[in-house]
């Protein structure tokens, strides 16, 4: 199996089976960062290709300093920090077609229905942080990287990353804990 620069020169010298190969090694990746950043999958969709188109007009760019997937990461990042500075999410937000299509198991439905809204709850939590919060939590919770992973993805040193997560952590688990504490009221 190549590497990840070997594909990346292949590529640069015109080898368009090297980008297909290193498009599927990297594309969950790079669709469920997208997809836990908008919570939503037909936009997770669009932010992936786009994502790609722009890896592949900039693949040049790509120094072969560090890892090819924490280079694409911050591609990543960047392009949906982009998007939510983007017409298309001031339109799309306002227009209020924002539904959640959660993957759904065929197993024993009070389990899926327990599952589904522990993800909710989860996923509204996360989408009540700082975005620079969110996005340092998914990369490490999500994504298993490390923390100097993250801080060269986020172009910040690794204390700043500690410190978003821990302070994103820290505000998770009061508003589960609130969230909690409200369902159990309703009991």
């Amino acid at each position: 199996m190549l590497s990840d620069q070997k594909l990346v020169k292949e590529i640069q010298s015109g080898n368009q089976s090297a980008m297909d190969v290193l498009v599927k090694r990297h594309y969950k990746l790079v669709y469920s960062f997208a997809y836990r950043k908008t919570s939503d999958k037909e936009v997770a969709y669009d932010l992936t290709q786009e994502i790609f188109i722009k890896m592949l007009k900039k693949i040049d760019l790509y120094a072969a300093k560090g890892e090819f997937r924490n280079w694409l990461l911050t591609l990543t990042v960047n392009h949906c920090r982009d998007y939510y500075r983007s017409k298309a999410y001031k339109q799309a937000s306002n227009s209020n077609e924002y539904e959640d299509n959660l993957y759904r198991e065929k197993d024993d439905v009070t389990y899926i229905f327990d599952k589904n809204e522990t993800r909710k709850e989860i996923k509204g939590a996360l989408n009540t942080l700082p975005t620079i919060q969110k996005e340092a939590i998914i990369l490490k919770y999500f994504h298993d990287m490390k923390i100097f992973e993250i801080a060269e993805i986020t172009n910040t040193n690794d204390s700043t990353v500690k410190s978003r997560i821990r302070q994103g952590m820290e505000k998770l688990k009061v508003l589960l804990i609130r969230s909690d504490s409200r369902e159990r009221g309703k009991c």
